[in-house]
């Protein structure tokens, strides 16, 4: 092979490797940064792909750790072996635990970006397949690595970042102001600025929402009042509060873009503790010994 044959190779290897690294890199960093900027909120969502709600928040900054840190070695040319092959095992170990909980996690939400929603089926291997073929494509000529001191350093500076927007969102989810006032289904205003509050929002079509229903049915609320938010079909509502044996605890409110605004979260069932009008605490989990463990801390049930 002539010696231009052999540059024109080179070239075409090396700006294969540029492509894909970039195109991997920008997935993995999107994904962690998303992750790193609210893992409580990822929690919730690990825990609907079947992670036990006792890992699901440490597991959730992990892969905010580890998915930023891999973006960031596919990036450096000499650093990329090392992102190729963390990138690989971390698309092959998904697959992998996708494929074992198939037939639970079909049609759920697996999607790793906030504004791309991917669901559990066929289309889900096909696409992790391509990424994985671009994180191996991304090792493929690149320069040799690097020394391990410098990408640990690299590690720590992730780490203590991704540490201190999980501290960042973790504050930020207090304090904020409710409305003075929600109205009922029958048109009554409902208080929010007096006592203890605590906001239900749910699916009626949410077998996961109706089971946290029936959990937190059984529950002591003392002083606490307790309200229902439909997050879509509100003319169910009622009817999910049979259903979760939660008619008698309290009113059933439609002002979910309202409430919705101010204390986001992705999907039911979710609620917020409010005491005196301002926000005590997001409750998120609703596995295992919560609600009630966190509704216990915060005082809100006997």
């Amino acid at each position: 092979m002539s010696e231009i044959a052999v540059k024109q190779r080179q070239g075409w290897q090396i700006a294969l490797n540029w492509i894909a690294a970039v195109l991997i890199a920008a997935v993995f960093l999107i994904a962690g940064i998303w992750k790193a900027t609210d893992p409580a909120r990822v929690a919730v969502m690990l825990t609907q792909l079947k992670v036990p709600q006792s890992l699901s928040l440490a597991l959730s900054i992990c892969l905010a750790i580890g998915e930023t840190f891999t973006g960031i070695l596919l990036l450096a040319p000499r650093f990329r072996k090392w992102g190729s092959a963390a990138g690989s095992a971390l698309l092959v170990v998904f697959m992998i635990y996708v494929g074992i909980h198939y037939a639970e996690l079909r049609g759920a939400d697996c999607s790793c970006f906030p504004w791309l929603k991917r669901t559990v089926g066929p289309g889900f291997f096909v696409g992790d397949a391509v990424m994985l073929l671009l994180a191996i494509a991304a090792g493929v000529s690149a320069p040799a690595t690097a020394s391990l001191k410098a990408a640990a350093t690299v590690l720590a500076v992730v780490t203590v970042l991704v540490l201190g927007s999980y501290g960042f969102a973790s504050t930020r989810r207090t304090g904020v102001k409710a409305p003075d006032f929600i109205t009922s289904e029958d048109g009554k205003k409902i208080p929010l600025d007096q006592g203890k509050v605590f906001i239900y929002f749910f699916n009626p079509q949410c077998p996961h929402c109706r089971d946290a229903g029936l959990k937190m049915a059984e529950l002591n609320w003392g002083n606490t009042r307790f309200i229902g938010v439909p997050t879509e079909n509100p003319q169910f509502g009622d009817w999910f509060m049979g259903k979760a044996h939660l008619t008698g605890k309290g009113p059933v409110s439609k002002d979910v873009d309202a409430l919705r605004k101010l204390f986001p979260f992705d999907n039911p069932p979710a609620g917020v503790a409010l005491e005196d009008g301002y926000e005590k605490a997001m409750v998120l989990q609703y596995e295992d010994t919560e609600p009630k463990a966190t509704l216990a801390k915060l005082g809100f049930i006997k």
